[in-house]
């Protein structure tokens, strides 16, 4: 019975790495439903009790998502990033709002250090993305162009750990942008001076312009009190 038994864990081990795999790769995007269980039987060789278990412990580890009635969805990249959407859905905003000072500030001011010339061109694409939605109006274009730009300065760095931290972190982020530019209304939140100092190498210039625009956010939220309950 212990041998089965082993035998068996291991199977669905082998299963849940294959799905991560999935994941975590980028095969199964963010927010895509994934196969259903008798497709995934069939293409991994194994019975629909082994994959049950299998997305069952992804479910529980927070990177899938089963919907009653609908099917199973990726809710998460890595268990890192589970973990804290769980944990940031009960957050305040301006309890994110303070992670993100603490990563995008220190991350403008590595960037400004660490840039090459293919980062700045893809901070300044990014930065011209988020202008062009600003200006059509389109709040969910604009949330996606807004974060691919500090993603785009937080790869400038090339710190392996805090891209890997703030890409985990970017489910909670999509909410905390959406909060602070949510009514479009409320102002322009200006981010061409931290593109400008990272570009001229001015570390010291970036973090202020890190800073500044946190504060902007900050303003944006406050001035939206709804936004806080």
């Amino acid at each position: 019975m212990s041998l089965r038994t082993a035998q068996r864990a291991s199977l669905v081990d082998q299963v849940i790495e294959q799905l991560k795999e999935q994941i975590t790769s980028g095969s199964w995007r963010l927010n895509a439903k994934i196969p259903t269980e008798t497709v995934l039987a069939e293409q991994l060789g194994v019975g629909r009790n082994t994959v049950r278990e299998a997305v069952r412990a992804l479910t529980h580890a927070g990177l899938l998502e089963c919907r009653q009635g609908d099917g199973t969805y990726v809710r998460a990249t890595s268990e890192l990033s589970g973990a804290m959407a769980r944990r940031l859905r009960t957050a305040e905003h301006l309890e994110i709002l303070e992670v993100r000072r603490a990563l995008e500030v220190e991350a403008a001011r590595l960037a400004a250090v660490r840039r090459t010339e293919g980062d700045i061109e893809l901070i300044e694409a990014a930065l011209l993305r988020r202008e062009e939605a600003w200006a059509e109006g389109e709040v969910d274009a604009f949330v996606e162009a807004d974060l691919a730009f500090h993603v785009s300065v937080v790869e400038a760095t090339h710190n392996r750990v805090l891209i890997e931290l703030y890409k985990d972190f970017s489910a909670a982020l999509r909410a905390s942008i959406a909060a602070a530019g949510a009514p479009l209304q409320n102002g322009h939140i200006p981010h061409d001076a931290i593109a400008r100092a990272i570009a001229s190498g001015d570390a010291a210039a970036a973090e202020r312009a890190g800073h500044a625009c946190m504060e902007h956010i900050a303003i944006a939220l406050t001035e939206t009190p709804e936004l806080l309950d």
